[in-house]
């Protein structure tokens, strides 16, 4: 390999300068280095702040040129290059030097990437997200028994006696980053099954799913009953409620278990369905329906609450409910609920 560098310095100064910087990574790798040293020997050789971030854990590692922990507001990065195993973006590196990007920056983040997923594959292989879709099936399949299950649980890099939580998920975003949101410091694996998303965790946290995601969250125990859980609270999601508790649907659940044919004959639910024509009704109901006050469904509208009252006389008239008494509103917010159940099927 010298020899090599001596010969192509007199060729090309920069080639001279990109096979050292292989050759110091070959050297970290040959001497199994963890992430916080790669960080800070990448910090070294770039004599500028080097940072490495993975999504799973969402944890960042940011160094110093001095090797120590970098303090500084970090600067917007000059060179970023993404890490990848097995062919997911499991994470990101990249550098904070002032000013223009160094010529052979562009080398040594591709060098420390490719040894990021060295490191992560060689001591954490669990933590990448995604998953085997058909190990994923087995852990959640009601009709696999308890060796394939707990086989495929291992397999996954969870426990068989850990109870987990199954999370059905529509979303545009990448599988493995909402995973990573919503459980970022434990183990978590994601994988796309029949027509949704499924995600296993130990642990989930409502709060963290983005906004454009819709998610149903089982109860934690069984694999394959949180899954059947999840799938139906995941039909109760809508867009002003994206993420539903199995756990907090209580006797609604049994909704989703009234035939559809039975559901779409009912007079109230017929009645919705009519109404479902006029966007600017439909919002105002669902408003009303969620806050069970008028005023605060006014709130949410934005809208004058004398406007919303008009609206709701209007809207009761054509359901021949009376929303304003307590069992007019029960029967709006049923019907209503019952309706989208049968619009998904």
């Amino acid at each position: 390999m010298e020899a090599l560098v001596a010969r192509l310095s007199h060729l090309d100064p920069d080639a001279e300068g990109v096979i050292r910087v292989v050759m110091f990574y070959d050297t970290l790798m040959r001497r199994r280095v963890d992430l916080p040293a790669l960080a800070r020997a990448s910090a070294g050789l770039a004599e500028c702040v080097a940072a490495i971030r993975l999504h799973g854990t969402g944890r960042t590692i940011r160094v110093a040129p001095d090797g120590r922990e970098a303090t500084t507001e970090p600067l917007p990065p000059s060179t970023t290059a993404p890490v990848t195993l097995d062919d997911e973006e499991i994470g990101s590196v990249w550098l904070e030097r002032p000013g223009e990007p160094g010529s052979l920056d562009e080398a040594l983040l591709d060098r420390l990437a490719i040894a990021v997923a060295t490191v992560v594959e060689r001591y954490s292989p669990a933590r990448t997200t995604m998953a085997d879709p058909a190990l994923v099936e087995l852990v959640v399949s009601p009709t696999s028994d308890d060796a394939a299950r707990n086989r495929a649980l291992r397999l996954l890099g969870f426990g068989a006696d850990v109870p987990l939580r199954v999370v059905a998920v529509r979303s545009r975003l990448p599988l493995d980053r909402v995973g990573g949101l919503v459980c970022p410091a434990r183990l978590v694996k994601a994988a796309p099954l029949a027509d949704v998303g499924i995600i296993l965790a130990a642990a989930v946290d409502p709060a963290c799913f983005p906004a454009e995601v819709r998610a149903g969250i089982g109860a934690a125990g069984s694999p394959d009953r949180s899954w059947q859980q999840a799938r139906t609270a995941l039909r109760f999601t809508t867009a002003r409620q994206p993420v539903v508790h199995f756990d907090e649907l209580g006797a609604l659940a049994l909704l989703a278990e009234v035939p559809v044919d039975a559901v779409r004959d009912n007079a109230d639910v017929a009645a919705i369905a009519a109404l479902a024509g006029n966007p600017d009704d439909l919002s105002t109901l669902d408003a009303y329906c969620a806050t069970g006050s008028l005023r605060r469904a006014a709130d949410l509208l934005h809208l004058h609450h004398s406007s919303v009252s008009r609206r709701l006389e209007q809207i009761g008239k054509a359901l021949g409910m009376e929303l304003t008494e307590p069992t007019g509103l029960v029967r709006a917010r049923v019907a209503l609920t019952a309706w989208r159940l049968s619009s998904e099927c």
